[in-house]
């Protein structure tokens, strides 16, 4: 069987049970082939499900052997402009799993990236939200990720600042500890699940014990 004959669309299957075993047998063996014929596929085919099949295989890959799809970060980008939903918020997710194999690439293009990511979906926004917590390991990139992080968490809905939250905690430096702590608190009215502001409460915690 070819990759295409092996998607769920092309099984006539509903469900993503056909993609996540594709994504465990490519991870398992290794296959840059597949992996750059998905690619190919995703960028080519005019079938709608065949290229949402095709970038749930490539980000389940990256999540889970990121060094695989990182050669195709370009591609990747490219696919942020689409008006296709899935494929966009499908590239900011695989592009949060490969940013630390290629950040360079990444951050080239981070001004189109948070673009995308101020208009986009909720998961669209939880990539950028890995992506920019990525950015903050490189050193030189700390500065101005950390800043769009702040803003991100600024803006999100309530339902993911506890999540985006405790990503910037583990990447936060000295000089930025008190925007995240007053960041934070000025959101926690917004906050109207007491599971949600007892975890945005923790982060403060841990940032207040760690002055």
């Amino acid at each position: 069987m070819t990759v295409i004959d092996k998607l769920a669309s092309s099984l006539q299957r509903a469900d993503e049970a056909p993609n996540l075993e594709l994504a465990r047998e490519i991870v398992d063996t290794g296959d840059a082939n597949s992996v750059s014929e998905l690619v190919d596929l995703l960028v080519h085919s005019k079938s709608t499900p065949v290229q949402s099949d095709c970038i749930k295989v490539l980000y389940e890959v990256g999540e889970q052997a990121p060094s695989l799809l990182a050669p195709y970060v370009q591609n990747l980008l490219a696919l942020l402009g689409r008006k296709n939903n899935r494929l966009q918020w499908g590239a900011m997710k695989a592009l949060g799993a490969v940013t630390p194999e290629r950040p360079d690439e990444v951050y080239a293009a981070l001004d189109h990236l948070l673009a995308v990511a101020d208009q986009g979906s909720v998961i669209t926004k939880d990539g950028a939200a890995a992506v920019l917590t990525h950015l903050c390991q490189v050193d030189r990139y700390y500065e101005r990720a950390f800043a769009a992080l702040i803003s991100l968490l600024q803006t999100c809905p309530g339902n993911q600042l506890p999540a985006y939250a405790e990503q910037a905690i583990t990447v936060v430096r000295e000089p930025h500890r008190s925007a995240l702590k007053s960041t934070l608190r000025a959101r926690l009215p917004d906050l109207e699940k007491a599971s949600k502001q007892k975890r945005v409460e923790k982060v403060l915690g841990a940032l207040e014990n760690n002055k």
